[in-house]
């Protein structure tokens, strides 16, 4: 399943629902229809388990082209959220973890060319969640290099404490597509996260599709544009540190609960490592796209 979280209306309350045909279906009042309690907050969703996505795919397997009335409303006349629009805690950011980034990082920022030996794991908070089409901000009083990094989002379904490396993709509920904006010139003392931390900073959507539609995290193509020109593509494949080995490792010394994120990295092309460096003005369009999930587009707007 592809699950969003949406509003109607702008007055109108976020709601859990699913993508189907060209619709968002509203799975809270779908279940009622169906005589199946579901929740209408995705948290929640996520917090039910697997029983929660058997329920709601069997309810849109029966009703798939005749949906109750007022269940349904075409994907255009809604606004997509983050599919998380609040997380619980900090993002996990993964930082240099596909291999040709780690070479165009340590020619022009203060990284090491050598392959990190472990993951290197940053956070970014709630508060930098935004949702599709939603505006990255551009303050000119705090950094003059915004930069861009497309990333494939892991979004836990079940706590994970000290998991097996071999057991780790059954804790995962499902992925989706996450921007980690970075001000480059706002990295203070090698910590990052007020560098990538900031509002705005963390685009998040447009959807969570259910792991059961992604058996394999590792083969999937992503691509970042800004205004039309091509900047980053790679696969997944090129991790330096697979999924699976992420969880393991996070969760060996702190526990991962249902709906966490882990932002996986990103590959070469960041504005950082370009000849001369490149970075985001207000006016520019990011898009952003991993296969199989789905595509992120944000303006850049001066505060």
């Amino acid at each position: 399943m592809r699950l969003v979280t949406f509003r109607a209306h702008p007055a109108a309350a976020a709601r859990l629902g699913a993508l189907a045909d060209g619709y968002v279906v509203d799975l809270a009042l779908l279940g009622q229809k169906g005589g199946v309690d579901l929740p209408a907050d995705m948290l929640d969703f996520i917090d039910l388990g697997p029983v929660a996505v058997e329920q709601a795919t069997r309810l849109m397997e029966t009703y798939r082209g005749a949906w109750p009335v007022g269940t349904a409303l075409p994907q255009d006349n809604v606004k997509l959220l983050a599919p998380i629009p609040r997380p619980r805690k900090n993002i996990f950011g993964i930082g240099l973890n596909y291999v040709e980034h780690v070479a165009e990082s340590s020619r022009t920022l203060d990284t090491s060319a050598d392959l990190p030996k472990q993951p290197v794991i940053f956070s970014k908070p709630p508060t930098a969640v935004i949702g599709p089409g939603d505006a990255i901000e551009h303050n000119a009083k705090i950094t003059q290099q915004l930069d861009w990094e497309v990333e494939l989002a892991v979004v836990m379904g079940r706590r994970a404490s000290r998991v097996a490396e071999a057991d780790a993709l059954s804790y995962v509920f499902g992925y989706s597509v996450m921007l980690d904006m970075s001000a480059r010139d706002c990295r203070r003392a090698g910590q990052w996260i007020y560098s990538k931390g900031q509002d705005t900073y963390a685009p998040f959507g447009p959807c969570i599709v259910t792991a059961d539609e992604i058996p394999d995290p590792q083969v999937l193509d992503l691509w970042l544009t800004v205004n039309g020109e091509k900047k980053q593509g790679s696969n997944t494949r090129h991790m330096l540190f697979k999924v699976p080995f992420l969880i393991s490792d996070i969760s060996a010394g702190i526990t991962l609960e249902p709906g966490d994120i882990i932002a996986t990295g990103t590959p070469e092309g960041v504005g950082a490592g370009r000849k001369p460096q490149e970075w985001l003005w207000p006016g520019d369009v990011v898009v952003a796209c991993v296969e199989g999930i789905g595509t992120l587009r944000h303006p850049v707007v001066a505060v």
